[in-house]
């Protein structure tokens, strides 16, 4: 999730269980230990663009690390409320807040490696966007109420909000899950692989991708409750082979930053469409439709020995966005 909604979830936890004389001190200490673990953003090499990716909800993110995050934390945050909270308490609130971060980021698309280093797998239920306005507006309603009355009847209301809008986004994935299987017996397909996840700042608009017979396939769902789907359906692009492709490569810097790439990509890697030398994630697109991928890495044959170059395509035109809107809102196109 962003940085401010993970504060907000952060907040209202230690505001759920804080005294009235404590509570602003309490919602501070939580607000900022759920943002702390996405300081790893900051790190990065200039020379590897790829070790930044690899580390974003890893360490910092994983279960274990949860209690050594609200200790730095607390430590930090000692310096300016050591005369306003015992620091068994301000670390209990910094734990608190901290643990809500990675476990929050796990329900998303992108994913978080909770269980690291015991194992390297991002863990994504894909029932909520990594920004959704209407979720952060009602958890920063509550949060702001129960910081202003110092209450805690107020920060329970925001859970309750986090509880039916997580719970909501769990039935769409299901229908966007039945969907998919319906698209794909129309097609006679047999899934191999399916992901569907919501699209940015929404839970209405889900993005459907399947693989079967070596292909990528993309389609879109407008999902509104009570009322019929509304299916779009998409593109579709062969699945890149890159081992065979790029295994006269093999143990040079090219080869292995490939195989980073695949590993971060869960192994959804295409060609990119309009660049012959991106190798795209193809679970990501401006719209579910599509099969131009938001990111991937250049490919530079000629240049084995060096790191590959990490590229974002987010730059939409004026028909993509009209074409989201229209599916956002459930139209014909």
């Amino acid at each position: 999730m962003d940085p401010v909604t993970h504060g907000l979830i952060g907040a209202s936890a230690t505001q759920s269980i804080s005294s009235k004389k404590e509570h602003r001190y309490a919602a501070i200490s939580g607000l900022l230990a759920a943002m702390l673990a996405d300081l790893d953003i900051l790190i990065s090499d200039s020379s590897d663009p790829l070790l930044n990716i690899e580390l974003h909800r890893q360490f910092s993110h994983s279960i274990i690390f949860i209690p050594f995050g609200a200790l730095i934390t607390a430590g930090l945050l000692w310096w300016f409320m050591r005369d306003k909270l015992p620091f068994k308490r301000l670390y209990l609130f910094s734990l608190l807040g901290y643990a809500t971060s990675g476990i929050t980021d796990s329900l998303t698309s992108y994913g978080t490696k909770l269980l690291w280093p015991f194992l390297d797998e991002r863990f994504s239920w894909n029932i909520i966007s990594v920004f959704d306005p209407l979720f952060s507006i009602g958890v920063l309603t509550a949060v702001g109420l129960a910081f202003y009355y110092r209450n805690r009847k107020s920060a329970q209301l925001a859970w309750a909000w986090i509880f039916i809008y997580l719970l909501f986004g769990m039935l769409q994935h299901e229908r966007g899950q039945s969907i998919a299987q319906e698209l794909s017996s129309k097609r006679n397909h047999k899934i191999e692989r399916l992901v569907v996840k919501p699209t940015i700042a929404n839970t209405l608009l889900w993005s459907i991708r399947y693989e079967a017979n070596d292909t990528l396939y993309a389609d879109g769902v407008h999902l509104m409750p009570f009322t019929k789907a509304t299916i779009y359906e998409g593109n579709a692009a062969p699945m890149l082979d890159w081992q065979e492709k790029y295994d006269s490569y093999r143990g040079t810097t090219l080869y292995k930053d490939i195989k980073r790439f695949n590993t971060l990509s869960d192994g959804y890697l295409i060609q990119h469409p309009r660049h012959s030398n991106i190798i795209g994630d193809g679970r990501y697109a401006l719209l579910p439709t599509a099969i131009n991928p938001l990111w991937g890495i250049e490919v530079d044959t000629t240049n084995t020995a060096e790191h590959t170059p990490f590229k974002t395509f987010r730059n939409p035109t004026p028909k993509v966005r009209t074409t989201f809107i229209d599916m956002l809102l459930g139209r014909s196109l």
